[in-house]
């Protein structure tokens, strides 16, 4: 039996994750789940998975968890730190589906203790990625990436010698406004950015891939998941999210991952791995599909794109700052006092404002690992600093 462990259990990943577990009841165990507000949920999968410890993170929810658990001799814990303890706690493999940079403490907890954690939580890389991949050195720990795209890579890299790839390409659907006119993009609202065109996933993450902010976080990750030069991470828009990513090696060719739009394919890798077992999954039929469509992302309809390049090339505590940036802009987006076009806005104000301020904690080298109360600070004057923006934009 397999210990495991799922971090964000009643999202879509982790509900897809708990799908894939249930089918196989004889293979694994449930050591903790974890989740935030949705307690019926949270409990019943508990109860379902047997599992020995469910986690609310938020510390208020704590009463309505335990009376739901009552009486069924499972541990129940409350708050951030009760999430960051359940993934310590030891397990055969810890799937990390917590959104935002709340993720970050869990991801490494699990490091620390030598686990194997599959990372559906692209901001662990973003705000600290040198500092993982050194957490992941010291301890022997094992990532398994479990976004489509970079478990794509991770695929595609497979008995592949990385000192020969070029260039990877990540694909973007292009989300719910890739093809409105230009200047009606100031007009949408929550509801239409929470509609996505291919994909079943929650609303942040929905909304995120409206704006690109999600393939901006992603192509961060990749540069720091697979150790790449800044300019070898493509983008191409490809509206059937058929192929996931590309990897191009320096002989031309390039290897693509198909698969349908199912994020149990990539869960059920990361899981299996290193053998492959059957999924519940979509078989593609190319011939009924009939072509593929792609194109180059507008630079104007997706200025994300380009902050990301932005800190891809700065590196140190950048990515914590457009992480933290980002969320707060979404945040302000969500309760309509911020327009869709402007929480790029509210990113570069941010960032162009930390280049210069004396509160935000400054690395010795451009190179230099961050500590992880470095960039715990960077994400908390980002947070202030973002606000502040969202204030003077939003009026």
């Amino acid at each position: 039996m397999r210990r495991i462990t799922v971090l964000g259990a009643t999202g879509s990943i982790g509900q897809n994750t708990l799908d894939l577990i249930s089918r196989r009841p004889d293979e694994f165990e449930v050591e903790a789940l974890t989740g935030a507000a949705n307690i019926d949920l949270l409990a019943q999968d508990a109860m379902r998975m047997r599992a020995k410890l469910a986690v609310t993170a938020n510390d208020q929810l704590y009463s309505a968890l335990k009376e739901c658990l009552s009486g069924t001799g499972i541990e129940v814990a409350a708050g951030a730190a009760a999430v960051a303890e359940a993934a310590a706690r030891p397990a055969d493999w810890s799937i990390n589906a917590v959104v935002g940079a709340a993720g970050l403490l869990p991801s490494l907890e699990v490091l620390r203790r030598g686990g194997t954690l599959a990372l559906a939580n692209k901001e662990t890389m973003v705000a600290a990625g040198p500092l993982v991949m050194a957490s992941v050195k010291a301890s022997g720990a094992t990532i398994l990436p479990v976004d489509s795209e970079h478990s794509a890579i991770f695929q595609a890299l497979r008995g592949e010698d990385a000192r020969e790839v070029e260039r990877v390409i990540l694909t973007a659907s292009g989300g719910a406004f890739r093809d409105w006119p230009l200047e009606r993009l100031c007009t949408a609202t929550v509801e239409q950015a929470s509609s996505h065109p291919n994909w079943a996933m929650g609303q942040r993450i929905t909304i995120d891939s409206a704006s690109m902010f999600n393939k901006a976080l992603e192509i961060i990750e990749a540069r720091e998941l697979f150790n790449l030069e800044p300019r070898s991470v493509e983008v191409l828009i490809h509206p059937e999210s058929l192929i996931h990513a590309l990897v191009g090696f320096r002989d031309g060719a390039l290897m693509a991952h198909l698969g349908a739009p199912d994020m149990r394919h990539a869960i059920g890798f990361a899981l299996n791995h290193p053998a492959r077992a059957e999924l519940p999954v979509e078989r593609l039929d190319l011939a009924r599909i009939g072509q593929l469509n792609f194109r180059a992302p507008e630079v104007e309809r997706y200025p994300a794109l380009a902050l990301a390049r932005r800190v891809m090339e700065a590196r140190g505590l950048s990515g914590a700052a457009f992480n933290a940036a980002k969320e707060v802009a979404l945040d302000a987006f969500l309760a309509r006092s911020l327009r869709f076009t402007d929480m790029a806005s509210v990113v570069t104000e941010t960032l162009d404002r930390l280049g210069g301020d004396p509160a935000f904690p400054r690395l010795s080298s451009h190179d230099a690992t961050p500590i992880l109360e470095d960039v715990l600070e960077a994400d908390r004057i980002a947070r202030l600093r973002a606000g502040d923006a969202v204030a003077r934009i939003g009026e």
